[in-house]
């Protein structure tokens, strides 16, 4: 499952190279307001799921972490009904995969697993965030009816970046370049185009985190 070797570059050590700032989950929040844009602007809907990456440790405090994780998202499951499976990929990486048909959820239930983390002291294991939406079958307009498009979080570089994956490893620049200049205002976009790196799913995948 997962990630290329790619990912350690783009999010993992090229990214702690040059951050911006320690990793602040607060910013995940911004979301709240965008899956509306999406929606109402772009005709982009939610997958229904979202995804935190992270980068393990073989430390007994950290494995303690991920248990504070999973008790933290099984309690709130009971109000949010937001389901979750901690899985690892064939790179080293491991995620945080939560699934609800409610965006709002979903932004909800990822800032409690990254402000653990980060309270536990592991921030700097968080690499992204990724948000999974579709274009709407039923909208005309710019986006073809059965593209996805992806807005990831770099906890690294402190910045959201649209990924648009079109084909076989290929991505659609004019698909991400629309959903920058749409949600700018609303997201802090990163502004290099350097760190737009595309998170690629296994061969039998869909998403990134499969």
């Amino acid at each position: 499952m997962g990630v290329l070797d790619g990912l350690r570059a783009a999010l993992g050590l090229r990214a702690e190279a040059d951050a911006r700032r320690e990793a602040d989950p607060e910013d995940l929040f911004g979301m709240s307001t965008a899956y509306m844009t999406m929606q109402a602007d772009l005709g982009y809907e939610s997958v229904g799921e979202a995804a935190l990456c992270f980068s393990g440790v073989d430390a007994s405090s950290f494995h303690e972490t991920v248990d504070d994780v999973e008790a933290i998202l099984e309690a709130g499951q009971e109000e949010t009904g937001t389901e979750f499976t901690v899985t690892a990929d064939g790179h080293g990486y491991e995620w945080v995969v939560l699934a609800d048909d409610d965006p709002e959820d979903l932004v909800t239930s990822m800032h409690f697993a990254a402000d653990t983390f980060v309270e536990q002291g592991y921030g700097s294991r968080l690499l992204a965030a990724v948000f999974g939406y579709e274009a709407n079958e039923g909208r005309t307009g710019d986006v073809d009816s059965s593209q996805r498009a992806y807005w990831i979080y770099s906890f690294r570089r402190g910045s959201f970046y649209p990924f648009a994956p079109a084909g076989d490893r290929d991505r659609d620049h004019s698909v991400e370049f629309k959903l920058e200049s749409v949600l700018g205002g609303e997201l802090d976009v990163e502004a290099d185009k350097e760190y737009w790196y595309p998170l690629w799913p296994s061969e039998n995948g869909i998403h990134p985190w499969e």
